[in-house]
């Protein structure tokens, strides 16, 4: 069911927003070469128990999970690119990562993702991400009162297309509440002029993500991790943005 929210609820989660920006930047501020993924979910974790916050991932088990999660984050090297599982895993030189994080605070979810290189770039590297840093603000400028969810979808895939990317539907962004995956659905490409209206109160997280040479994944013997088919790396980026009367409110915008 798609909800929508008041003026009044919005203001509400502009708190659980800042929280998860603030969570975001710290791991990518803490990410360097030497640190293990395990130390990332540790401060994940410390600063959901410091805000008194909850984790959405830790008891998470959707159809598509193997078992209940069991960590605080998403954390995605290289060839993975979604629902990384954090394991026992030091960053190296020219590491390409993937931090995804949703928490709850006072009642209400934020969802965000980043994607960073570790140390020594690759210059494709920093082009995927800046491509798809440039998709996520496609998609949040097309999140208009009166437009159409297939106009942030083809927003989207338009920058993936122009930057010759193939783009994956199967996971996409999705409605964001009291719960952190609720309807719509919310593909990376599609059609203008398409699909649900755009009304003020509607709050989604928009997350491109693509992959350098596919749009091909399978997922890990972890149960949870998904790669690319030919090992290419992958980048993710992600906001919960809430659209008003004055247009896109982007809630998980970091300073």
């Amino acid at each position: 069911m798609i909800e929508f929210r008041t003026p009044a609820q919005i203001e509400e989660m502009r708190p659980a927003g800042r929280f998860v920006a603030s969570v975001i930047s710290a791991l990518a501020e803490k990410a360097d070469v030497g640190v293990n993924l395990l130390e990332l979910d540790a401060l994940a974790h410390q600063m959901i128990r410091d805000a008194g916050a909850e984790s959405c991932y830790i008891d998470y088990h959707p159809s598509f999970g193997a078992s209940p999660f069991g960590k605080v984050l998403c954390t995605s090297v290289n060839d993975a690119v979604l629902h990384g599982l954090p394991f026992d895993y030091v960053l190296a030189d020219g590491d390409l990562l993937s931090v995804d994080f949703a928490a709850k605070l006072n009642g209400w979810v934020s969802d965000s993702a980043l994607s960073v290189v570790v140390g020594t770039p690759r210059p494709e590297d920093l082009r995927l991400i800046e491509v798809t840093g440039q998709a996520l603000e496609a998609g949040i400028a097309a999140a208009q009162p009166g437009n159409k969810l297939g106009d942030i979808s083809a927003a989207i895939g338009d920058v993936a297309r122009a930057e010759g990317l193939s783009v994956n539907l199967q996971f996409g962004g999705h409605g964001v509440g009291r719960t952190m995956h609720g309807d719509p659905h919310v593909p990376n490409d599609g059609r203008p002029g398409r699909g649900l209206k755009l009304k003020p109160g509607l709050v989604i997280a928009i997350e491109p993500w693509f992959l350098h040479t596919t749009d091909e994944i399978y997922t890990d013997p972890d149960g949870w991790t998904l790669r690319s088919a030919d090992r290419s790396r992958g980048a993710h980026m992600e906001h919960t943005v809430a659209i008003t009367a004055d247009g896109p409110l982007i809630l998980t915008a970091r300073d």
